[in-house]
């Protein structure tokens, strides 16, 4: 039956693992998450967007598995008949100012072989493709594509226990002993040996790593993105999705509009600092997490960087008007009265260093026999069967053969 093998976290990339290991006939898979249910936290509260590769440095583990996860998710779709539609991205500069950072998109775009894409110069051509968006440049990806992630990782899920592997759900990890060639892991109900462990613990990934006394850097920052409605008598003013061009410093997108594979059309997320690992709301307040972020030695060096940004999106977050001219810059004829309600928040797991830098790649660390997946935000959905493979061939798998 070959080895023993736990995933540690429920999300789409620890399920695509398990999924993966059993398709490769590597051993026995249990799976554990903490949650009552899978896709809980990151896989469940993201925008749904399959990304194409724009952004990401060329040569990255981020631009390679983003091309090579976009592939494997829309062929996936196809097989379990899931939905899967191109809407196409929109990334527009709206002044003169964005240029060089719109070209530099549309640079990487290219290296990484962003299919179909095309630079759009002038008001006119880019309106050919969203009638309402104000810019005077854009760049467009055509087959940027919205899924349901939940939906894609309980058919993985279903794979698994159907390739006879084991998913125990309410089952946090609260403790990991390596032993020789074993692995000793115990959660409140149970405790069991396996010969690997794989951790894809989002949010929990530095409380993982701490429990095999992996190095404490990098620690997760999390980052709550808040999204508001578009009035659905308003949902004409996007055909697909529009983004504006990213701050290079930060390593997030900016509010921007996403139609889904429902129809609906969301607006945001915005990026603010979370006052907890899993705080959805300004009321969810975790002290131990927050004092953990405030005393980590990067902390000094992250605020002293970025505090006017952070200052911006916490009135946009607190303010209804500040968000709203946000997102006016690039569709003039939004009123504020079309952003109806705040919809499901989402926590992104970023992870730092003690320097304050945010990590931008995928990371990956390894203690004995447990492979620790230290960092994936986004697009680790979209990468999630590439990041599974990947984390089999280069650890998993290289070490069981020598």
């Amino acid at each position: 039956m070959g080895e023993r093998i736990a995933v540690i976290g429920g999300g789409i990339v620890g399920v695509a693992s398990a999924r993966a290991l059993l398709l490769r006939g590597l051993g026995e898979v249990t799976v554990f998450e903490k949650e009552n249910r899978l896709a809980a936290h990151q896989t469940g509260r993201n925008s749904g967007v399959v990304h194409a590769g724009l952004y990401y440095q060329p040569g990255t583990l981020k631009a390679r598995l983003c091309a090579e996860g976009r592939r494997s998710i829309r062929d996936y779709c196809a097989e379990k008949g899931l939905p899967y539609r191109e809407m196409g991205k929109l990334v527009v500069a709206v002044d003169e100012s964005e240029l060089p950072a719109l070209a530099e998109i549309e640079r990487r775009a290219i290296a990484n072989g962003v299919p179909g894409l095309v630079r759009l110069n002038g008001t006119d051509r880019i309106r050919a493709i969203e009638p309402h968006v104000a810019g005077i440049a854009a760049v467009h990806s055509p087959h940027t594509a919205a899924v349901e992630y939940t939906a894609i990782t309980e058919a993985m899920a279903a794979d698994v226990r159907s390739n006879g592997g084991t998913i125990h759900t309410g089952q946090e990890v609260v403790a990991m002993q390596i032993d020789g060639s074993a692995v000793r892991v115990r959660t409140h109900e149970t405790e069991e040996v396996f010969d690997r462990v794989i951790a894809c613990a989002g949010l929990q990934s530095d409380v993982v790593a701490r429990l095999v006394g992996a190095d404490p850097s990098p620690k997760i920052l999390p980052f709550r993105g808040e999204y508001w409605a578009l009035d659905p008598a308003r949902t004409d003013l996007v055909r697909g999705m529009i983004y504006p061009v990213p701050d290079p410093r930060f390593p997030f997108l900016g509010v921007h509009f996403t139609r889904d594979v429902h129809g609906d059309v969301h607006v945001g997320p915005n990026a603010v600092p979370a006052l907890a690992r899993e705080g959805y709301t300004w009321r969810a307040v975790s002290p131990r997490d927050t004092w953990e972020i405030l005393r980590w030695p990067g902390a000094g060096a992250l605020a002293r960087q970025h505090w006017r940004m952070g200052l911006d999106e916490i009135g946009g977050s607190l303010v209804k008007p500040l968000y709203y001219r946000k997102a006016r810059r690039f569709i003039p004829e939004l009123r504020m009265s079309d952003l109806t309600e705040k919809t499901a928040a989402g926590v992104r797991a970023q992870a730092w260093g003690r320097d304050g830098t945010l990590l931008d790649d995928f990371a990956v660390d390894q203690v004995g026999r447990v492979t620790l997946l230290r960092n994936a935000p986004s697009p680790a959905a979209t990468s999630s069967m590439a990041i599974a493979e990947h984390v089999i061939e280069n650890y998993v798998f290289a070490r069981a053969t020598e």
